[in-house]
């Protein structure tokens, strides 16, 4: 996956996730994340698949504190807690950094569970997102495909799973994937922004930049917008204006992985053609 790619998807991410490892960084380490993660979009955290006190109790330890969740999580299944324990357990893994073993609860979980449709397929994008963060693309798009079986609607699955099939190479199906979400939700800047990247790496310039335009005319300081459209920009020619968008994200996004990339580019550029 492209670093762009990668940059853009991030917002993916659980937040609870993101909370978890926060955990385990030092304090100068916790603020930037911190800051960070106030940027994204908080989801619906977590979908419940399950009732009681012990499992509330439990997700609340996880978001303040996800090596005791882990503990509490593991003693409570061992003692029958059953799929909200496990659950638990899984969330638990994904936020102290073990990210693969989370994954392979929730799909188990997924799997022989008895929530309701809609609360599994929440699991496994939990699951799927568990196995991006790993580069486990195949699972990732495995993942999100049961998902969507169970909420083929979703355009939050149908992004995540164009991002695994993406990591994966697969770039013409993670373009299908992207269309049927801006099908089913034709405003949201972060799909069309995702199109273009991909449409760029297939050769497809025009497209991709028909899509940026829709971007900008939703909002026209969207910072992953604007670092796209200066890539496009820099490919037609247009330096001055590839410049112009880089130098813009720095202001409307200042330290973001967006800002980041934006300097980088901006350092190629003044370091001229041959780099």
């Amino acid at each position: 996956m492209s670093r762009r790619l990668f940059a853009l998807c991030a917002s993916l991410m659980l937040v609870v996730v993101v909370a978890g490892l926060v955990q385990l960084l030092s304090p100068s380490q916790r603020e930037a994340v911190a800051e960070e993660a106030a940027n994204l979009p908080v989801p619906p955290f977590p979908p419940r698949i399950a009732e009681g006190d012990a499992y509330e109790s439990c997700l609340a330890t996880l978001a303040n504190d996800p090596i005791s969740a882990v503990s509490i999580a593991e003693a409570w299944q061992a003692s029958g807690g059953g799929d909200a324990a496990l659950h638990c357990r899984g969330l638990a893994l994904i936020a102290v950094g073990k990210p693969a073993e989370g994954a392979a609860l929730l799909e188990q979980l997924a799997a022989s569970g008895n929530a309701a449709p809609l609360a599994l397929a929440s699991v496994l994008g939990q699951a799927g997102q568990a196995r991006l963060m790993v580069a486990q693309a195949d699972k990732a798009a495995e993942d999100t495909t049961k998902a969507l079986r169970l909420s083929p609607d979703n355009a939050d699955l149908l992004l995540m799973r164009a991002t695994a099939l993406s990591a994966g190479g697969k770039r013409a199906e993670a373009v299908d994937d992207t269309s049927a979400a801006l099908r089913i939700d034709g405003q949201r800047i972060g799909a069309l922004v995702q199109r273009a990247v991909l449409r760029r790496e297939l050769g497809q310039l025009d497209l991709a930049q028909a899509d940026i335009d829709r971007a900008m005319a939703l909002d026209p300081d969207d910072a992953d917008a604007l670092l796209e459209r200066g890539i496009l920009r820099q490919r037609m020619g247009n330096i001055a204006g590839a410049r112009a968008d880089w130098e813009r994200v720095r202001i409307v996004n200042p330290d973001s992985t967006t800002a980041d990339l934006a300097a980088q580019d901006l350092s190629l550029l003044e370091a001229g053609p041959a780099r």
